[in-house]
């Protein structure tokens, strides 16, 4: 962290290139799903190192649905084996999961899965892993406004689906693509954003580290002077 930085607690991050990172190595595109779920957890860890409080992942997004149903079959399969495998790992590591997304179209069995997560790590201080799942931001936003009859900006945000979430200090999206992608649309009104070039999988903690630095070079006025 730069010397007299400000820290980032918030983080979010776009994870996105693992297709790519498949395709240039021949690979089928779960493998790189799959090596993109191992650096999800590295990272994690290297997080919370590093002082971060909430780190939000965007692992499946409600346009995903479209992605040839070969790979949604073994992306949901994959993601199933992820939480029964590793939530008795990050409980013991004091990780707290949310997941946060729509439902609809979720299988039963997953649903509980998920839940029975939740439960699981409820009680974890060190970090919370908001895992964004079937998750759009015009879709989050649609939901709240449908339940929202007036009260202000903290009425709308409780209905959000992770009320609790703090708005990110940051934004990274790894593969060199320069866009938000309908993620956090509400949340990230005021976060910096920062770009990097590595493909998901490629995205080393020397890559978060650097990224952190550069947020915490930066000046945050928030509308003001």
């Amino acid at each position: 962290m730069a010397a007299g930085g400000r820290a980032a607690r918030y983080v979010a991050i776009i994870t996105d290139g693992n297709g790519r990172w498949a395709s240039a190595r021949g690979l089928p595109a779960i493998e790189g799903h799959r090596a993109g779920a191992d650096v999800v957890k590295a990272r994690l860890r290297d997080a919370a190192d590093l002082g971060v409080r909430e780190l939000t992942v965007y692992s499946f997004s409600t346009e995903n649905w479209s992605r040839p149903a070969e790979e949604v079959t073994a992306l949901m399969r994959m993601f199933s084996e992820r939480i029964r495998d590793e939530t008795p790992e990050l409980r013991d590591e004091g990780v707290r999961m949310r997941f946060v997304g729509r439902r609809e179209g979720i299988s039963p069995a997953l649903l509980e899965q998920m839940d029975w997560a939740e439960r699981e790590t409820a009680g974890g201080g060190r970090i919370t892993l908001f895992v964004a799942f079937n998750y759009g931001g015009r879709s989050e936003i649609l939901d709240a406004a449908a339940a929202y009859d007036g009260g202000g900006e903290d009425a709308f945000r409780a209905l959000l689906y992770a009320p609790e979430m703090h708005d990110p200090d940051v934004v990274i999206r790894t593969s060199g693509e320069q866009r938000l992608s309908n993620y956090l649309l509400w949340q990230s009104a005021y976060s910096e954003l920062v770009f990097r070039d590595e493909l998901w999988p490629d995205f080393t903690r020397e890559a978060l580290e650097e990224s952190l630095t550069e947020y915490a070079r930066r000046e945050r006025r928030f509308g003001g002077r």
